[in-house]
């Protein structure tokens, strides 16, 4: 499913849809250049799980835990130098966990992940805002957003 938003707002709005869609155990792989929109979208997506706290990017701590609904674990793998530093890190609580786990920059570690994870392919669009995006969702399960 392809699907484009026009501003940050507009896909902060289409991560809400998302976001209250999801269930508990599911996992999200963000792909998309540096500013594509993975951490916006993320910010609706932790919207509709009810988090209260400011998603950033977690680049540096490369895991954001947040509590909401359910716990949300936001990674960034930027950093990392591929599989053997993401299973290193201990995830797999995360990922086969009671919540919902955002990866950006997920594909370096596709390998790791499991075969029902949701991927969300982030492009930015070349407009004068530079904020138009096309979003590609593979393996959703959820029917129509």
């Amino acid at each position: 499913m392809t699907l484009y938003t026009n501003s940050a707002e507009e896909t902060i709005e289409l991560g809400k849809k998302i976001g209250s869609m999801l269930t508990k155990g599911d996992v999200l792989a963000m792909q998309g250049t540096l500013a594509a929109g993975k951490t916006t979208i993320t910010k609706g997506i932790a919207q509709a799980l009810d988090v209260d706290d400011t998603i950033t990017s977690p680049t540096f701590c490369l895991i954001s835990e947040y509590e909401g609904k359910m716990p949300l674990y936001h990674m960034d793998v930027y950093r990392l130098e591929g599989t053997d530093d993401f299973i290193n890190l201990g995830v797999e609580d995360m990922i086969y966990g009671r919540g919902v786990c955002i990866i950006e920059w997920s594909e370096k570690i596709m390998d790791e992940l499991p075969s029902k994870t949701i991927i969300i392919k982030l492009e930015p669009e070349a407009d004068d805002s530079g904020t138009k995006r096309k979003i590609t969702i593979e393996n959703w399960p959820y029917g129509n957003l």
